[in-house]
């Protein structure tokens, strides 16, 4: 659950605190407050979740808004709010008390379940997408997938080691690297691609490939697990990116290394619809932030590949090293 932001050591200048109160009067817009300091949200995931009509949350996310409690951000036709980022240390501590004094209300409790099958509807979209391509995935049309880009990828790699491909689908890389890797794990969030996969390995003779269900911002293996962690073409999937990155830092063994190989940030709206991308791509400056604030040293970001054909998806590969 993600946390209220930590005051930095100069805090910003602080608003009257009557105009705080004057926000945090309202019942409403407490839910709403309650409901952010979760995840970041939509209207329409508001909506959903508060059983209110957008008319009336929107008006409220304009009062929030004001006080500077919430940011908003477009993506794509939607727009998402989250708590603001930079609360002085008075600002967040009238707002963790108005949060803690309304959380253990009936509206609030309520709210709370129903984010909770809104949070897992989210995730069943994408799950039903990979679900549905499962088995196709490497005879259709995939954004920054080419022999190109693959093979500046494999260029990082090294034999007799324990791997994690993150997001690994059917695990078209993991199959190659199997051959000579001391053990890879392929982690999906699709059963049907786990199934897929785990049936290719069998049928190949890979006992070494073992593919696992579960989510690459809460990957099911051991910390300091394995040597190397690839997130090949996942990232602009994943609801938070950086907690992938944070995720296999963790499993990484010292000295361990991360490779990434993403789309680079674009503007081709309709992969949302074609390809269930929730991300149109990632600017290199946030790629390497990512990876430096999980702990990643030697940290490089280049763009690796450029397709001729519109909308010219470009890709970007990332490396860091975990330190020993």
């Amino acid at each position: 659950m993600p946390q209220l932001n930590q005051a930095s050591p100069q805090d910003p200048p602080l608003k009257p605190a009557w105009d705080i109160l004057k926000a945090l009067a309202d019942p409403t817009r407490l839910r709403i407050l309650n409901l952010l300091k979760q995840d970041e949200l939509s209207v329409a995931e508001l909506q959903d979740s508060l059983n209110m009509a957008q008319s009336r949350i929107s008006s409220q996310l304009a009062v929030l808004r004001q006080a500077e409690l919430v940011a908003d951000r477009r993506e794509g036709k939607k727009s998402y709010y989250s708590l603001a980022s930079h609360l002085s240390t008075a600002e967040r501590n009238l707002l963790e008390a108005a949060l803690d004094a309304a959380s253990a209300s009936a509206e609030a409790q309520e709210d709370l379940k129903n984010l909770g099958r809104v949070m897992d509807r989210r995730r069943q979209q994408a799950e039903e997408y990979f679900n549905l391509i499962a088995g196709r995935l490497g005879k259709n049309y995939c954004p920054g997938r080419s022999w190109e880009s693959i093979g500046h990828f494999l260029l990082h790699l090294v034999p007799s080691i324990r791997v994690a491909d993150l997001g690994a689908g059917e695990g078209l890389i993991s199959q190659l690297l199997a051959r000579q890797a001391e053990r890879v794990y392929c982690i999906d969030s699709s059963p049907r691609m786990v199934e897929v996969g785990s049936d290719l390995a069998k049928r190949n003779g890979l006992e070494n490939l073992e593919y696992l269900l579960g989510d690459i911002e809460d990957v099911p293996l051991k910390s300091g697990s394995v040597h190397l962690a690839l997130l090949s073409q996942a990232l602009h999937h994943s609801i938070h990116p950086e907690k992938a990155v944070a995720e296999a830092h963790r499993i990484l063994k010292p000295g361990g290394r991360l490779v990434v190989l993403d789309l680079k940030e674009h503007s081709f709206e309709k992969a949302r619809e074609l390809y269930a991308d929730r991300w149109l791509g990632f600017a290199e400056n946030t790629l390497h932030a990512w990876l430096k604030t999980a702990g990643f040293e030697n940290v490089e970001v280049t763009s690796v590949a450029k397709e001729a054909e519109e909308p010219q998806f470009e890709t970007v590969l990332a490396t860091g090293t975990k330190a020993r």
